[in-house]
């Protein structure tokens, strides 16, 4: 969602977030696997782009406007709901970056209920359209 809006390396840094938030419960979960490449594509990084472990210290200079670090924590909320459990990891690694980022909890929480109900509308469209 909205992740054209980011620059190139903004882009490349997301990609490597997400695959963070994957790997960090120890679970590869296929559906994940899927959000990371749709990500990919939604933002046109190329397949050669190798994808690695990112450390966190400094991402707040990467993503310096406040809308950029929504949309980061947006698609990272989304790719952590895609397994169907919102892991105690991810959630914490979730949280480290919300705090980089200078976004309140309460923010947060609004954040992750919109995220909840646009997921389950797009479960409900997908339904109706009968693609699950």
């Amino acid at each position: 969602m909205w992740l054209s809006h980011l620059t190139g390396e903004q882009k490349e840094t997301m990609l490597r977030l997400a695959h963070n938030v994957i790997v960090s419960d120890g679970l590869l979960d296929p559906n994940e696997e899927g959000m990371l490449e749709a990500f990919r594509r939604e933002m046109g990084v190329s397949s050669d782009f190798q994808i690695e472990y990112l450390e966190l210290a400094g991402i707040e200079a990467v993503f310096s406007e406040r809308k950029e670090r929504l949309i980061v924590l947006m698609n990272l909320c989304k790719l952590s709901y895609a397994d169907g459990a919102f892991e105690i990891e991810e959630e914490c690694l979730i949280n480290e970056i919300r705090k980089a980022f200078d976004v309140s909890e309460a923010q947060f929480v609004i954040l992750q209920g919109w995220i909840k109900r646009m997921m389950s509308l797009e479960a409900e469209g997908a339904a109706l359209l009968e693609l699950s």
